[in-house]
């Protein structure tokens, strides 16, 4: 029986099998972290939205992780990596395993049940920015000067 403290994420008919559900947590240091969620066809699992080989490359930019044949494919390298078990088998990140977040699934219904973090938002961390409002016009340019 899921904890009745523990966060509704959303439902195995709302994953459909290779796709994903990507949302925010907030760490215990109080720094945030994104998580990915995915129906691998034979599981449903949560992992720590970066590639094991360079930890800045996001599985999911915001837009759904690539995934085929039950495997969460690095848009940058083109590992591979297995959605049950984390495990990549090729590529650069060969012999790496992506990082698990703890769900639990109970009558069709997905929970973060992981007591290492807390459920923050659905969406990446940049929804967090979208939704302060400084009084000044949003931009989508990355310019510098």
């Amino acid at each position: 029986m899921v904890a009745t403290d523990a966060a509704r994420l959303t439902t195995v008919d709302e994953l459909p099998e290779n796709d994903s559900f990507l949302f925010t947590i907030r760490e215990h240091d109080g720094s945030k972290g994104e998580v990915v969620l995915v129906n691998g066809g034979d599981c449903i699992s949560a992992w720590r939205n970066f590639c094991q080989h360079e930890t800045d490359q996001r599985l999911d930019r915001g837009f759904g992780a690539a995934m085929r044949d039950g495997e969460i494919i690095c848009p940058k390298h083109g590992s591979m990596f297995d959605a049950c078990s984390g495990y990549c088998d090729n590529g650069d990140a060969k012999g790496s395993t992506l990082l698990s977040v703890d769900v639990t699934v109970e009558n069709g219904v997905i929970y973060l049940t992981d007591r290492t973090c807390e459920f923050l938002h659905e969406g990446g961390i940049e929804a967090d920015d979208d939704d302060e409002d400084d009084g000044m016009p949003s931009s989508s340019s990355h310019l510098t000067f």
